[in-house]
């Protein structure tokens, strides 16, 4: 019996596990690395074990330094969590042979797995339908899609549309593959813009029952990274269903597996499906499986470890539908470019359920930071998932939708606004669900909201007008609004940029007459206060909740929140950067170079490659020219905005 359980991750999965941990009575152990010592997952847990660095190679990659800390803290299993090691056999070997109790397969099944051409010619010889791997592609062969042999969550994958783009795809995705799981191997397989993915959760214990526990669609994605999760998967007849299943514990089946794990497929539109891979580990989207179900996987994960049968021969069935949206601190609008910094607030409207624990149905929030807690390059950029339950899909959609955009979000730019606009889309609402929609619809989830950012920012402007009257300053004429004027004046002007990189102005004045505000002559101002704006509208009453950090200016409504930076009265003209300069868009590492000085380059041309939050962003020329400055190289660690390198471009030669 387990009494003492490790967890071999961090975050929001390390929190989940603790949760069923406190359930069943089993204490709890946690290791952290620097950056993390004062995480949310190290002050719940009852013991943690400090992991010198901050690097992943450095810490939760190191399976040694983490079955000592689980000897040290006198555990006596190991959960791994998602990502890191929870997939490597050699880790649960280390484990097992440790005397510990391993809560995952049996290294044996992670092996055969871990290599995903080995995995597809295992499946095919079990009669699993698969994707051959392609040795040498032709034409006919066209999209391609190059992935890692070994790993996941979207690393080491290109899309190739041509032959011509195969050697550079080939060479770029090894690089990153080698990188991030330590094996440079790829290979090629037929690319499907308009298939869907499509998944089977699976349950087995050690004595021969296997569960296909139900269906969900993965295929809203970016970077072949999942976005938006449900269960079940719509629109599947029941022969598809059912073949999905079946196909599942086959593979299960084919491994011995035990223990949690996820078959992964490949759905064309005339129905037909293909393995891709099996996870030998919890999913990051096994939330929405759990809502359906009412399943604790969990908690049937600890109870399968421990050697006990599932509580049946079948699963138990699925009532209503969930959906998942995870929440990244990234900006959609630049290329989903990953965002750092303080997140100052994390709050929902409406009560919900922590982790699937007891308390208000319908709404589940998973989330592995804080109000407090610091987003570093280190990590992935995921900071929650935000679950909705209900009983019909458009139902759960509507309440998903509802949730995200009430929710108050105040800290790094995060894709809140796309996941709201994706949830509601009519083609999302039809079911027309397939792994290419984020990047068909791009111009429509992602497409600035100027109306949206004027109100806010009078909204903002009214907002610091009223916290400097209730200053020192303003205590003479406390009852007048800030920039109240008796006689006709020139407006206040107050100037924000939204973190899609618009510049908005607020125009007002504050007569006898009322509220008068340039961009919105209709406006009348009900109350102001520093974190409160109420405006009537053209006969509709608005409220407006303000909040702001340093120059960070963050406006709330029911409709949705908009973050502004407040722009000074007056720029410095000193701080105007060359046009030709391009700087590091976040901070991260250089991991190769694809230039030189003196080289003559072409607009959008590739210079250099960063990688943070296990993400890989290309830094390119901005205009036709040549490279006469180049301050990277690979291993470099560069902080937001470090020069990298020096365009030359005809503008700037005659300037």
């Amino acid at each position: 019996m387990i009494t003492n359980l490790l967890v071999a991750n961090r975050g929001e999965i390390a929190r989940r596990v603790f949760r069923t941990c406190r359930d069943l009575g089993i204490a709890t152990t946690a290791v952290h690395s620097d950056p993390d010592a004062a995480a949310p997952h190290v002050r719940e847990a009852d013991a943690a074990v400090r992991l010198p660095g901050a690097a992943p190679a450095d810490t939760y990659l190191r399976a040694d330094l983490i079955v000592a800390a689980a000897l040290a803290a006198g555990a006596d299993a190991v959960h791994p969590g998602y990502g890191f090691l929870s997939e490597s056999a050699e880790f649960a070997r280390a484990v097992l042979d440790a005397g510990l109790t391993w809560v995952g397969p049996p290294p044996e099944a992670i092996a055969a797995m871990g290599s995903k051409t080995a995995a597809k010619r295992l499946m095919a010889e079990a009669g699993v339908p698969v994707l051959g791997a392609l040795t040498e592609p032709t034409e006919a062969d066209l999209p391609l899609l190059v992935k890692a042999a070994a790993g996941g969550g979207g690393r080491g994958m290109r899309v190739v549309r041509t032959l011509a783009e195969l050697p550079e795809a080939l060479a770029a995705a090894g690089a990153e593959a080698a990188s991030a799981f330590g094996s440079a191997e790829v290979f090629c397989e037929r690319y499907l813009p308009s298939g869907r993915h499509v998944e089977v959760q699976l349950l087995a214990d050690a004595h021969g029952t296997v569960w296909a526990v139900g269906d969900r669609d993965c295929s809203l994605q970016r970077r072949h990274q999942k976005v938006v999760e449900e269960a079940p998967a719509p629109g599947l007849s029941p022969a598809v269903r059912a073949g999905l299943h079946a196909a599942a514990a086959d593979a299960a089946k084919a491994i011995g597996y035990v223990g949690a794990g996820t078959a992964e497929f490949l759905l064309g539109e005339d129905g037909r499906f293909w393995f891709l891979e099996m996870n030998t580990r919890l999913q990051v989207e096994h939330p929405v499986t759990e809502a359906v179900t009412g399943l604790d996987l969990v908690a049937l994960q600890l109870a399968v470890a421990e050697g006990e049968l599932l509580p049946g021969p079948t699963p138990p069935p699925s009532t209503g539908h969930a959906i998942e949206a995870r929440l990244y601190a990234e900006d959609p609008a630049n290329g989903w470019r990953p965002a750092t910094g303080t997140l100052h607030r994390l709050e929902l409207a409406h009560p919900y359920q922590e982790f699937g624990g007891s308390g208000a149905a319908g709404l589940r929030l998973d989330a592995g930071v804080e109000a407090g807690s610091v987003i570093t390059p280190h990590y992935d950029p995921m900071l929650a998932k935000v679950i909705a339950w209900a009983p019909t899909r458009a139902a759960a959609a509507r309440r998903l939708a509802d949730a995200l955009a009430r929710a108050r979000v105040h800290g790094p730019a995060t894709n809140r606004e796309l996941l709201v606009r994706a949830v509601r889309h009519p083609a999302f609402l039809a079911g027309r669900l397939h792994t290419g929609f984020l990047a068909e619809h791009a111009a429509e989830l992602t497409a600035p909201d100027g109306a949206g950012a004027e109100r806010a920012a009078l909204a903002a402007a009214l907002a610091d007008a009223a916290a400097r009257s209730a200053g020192p300053r303003g205590a003479v004429h406390r009852a007048l609004p800030s920039g109240w004027r008796n006689l006709p004046s020139q407006p206040q002007v107050k100037r924000y940029r939204t973190d899609a990189g618009a510049e908005v102005e607020a125009r007002y004045r504050l007569t006898r007459d009322g509220l008068r505000a340039e961009a919105h002559p209709g406006t009348e101002l009900v109350e102001a206060a520093p974190d409160r704006v109420v405006l009537r509208e053209d006969g509709i009453r608005r409220t407006y909740r303000v909040a702001r950090h340093g120059d960070r200016v963050y406006v709330d409504t029911p409709a949705g929140g908009l973050a502004l930076t407040a722009l000074p009265r007056f720029p410095d003209p000193t701080e105007q950067a060359d046009p030709g300069a391009l700087l590091a868009p976040m901070p991260g590492t250089v991991v190769r170079v694809t230039a030189a000085v003196g080289d003559t380059v072409t607009a959008g041309q590739p210079l250099l490659v960063l990688e943070a939050m296990k993400m890989e962003h290309r830094v390119a020329a901005p205009a036709d020219g040549v490279l006469t400055e180049l301050r990277a190289a690979p291993g470099r660690q560069v902080e937001l905005g470090a020069l990298l390198a020096v365009v030359k471009t005809t503008t700037s030669e005659e300037a």
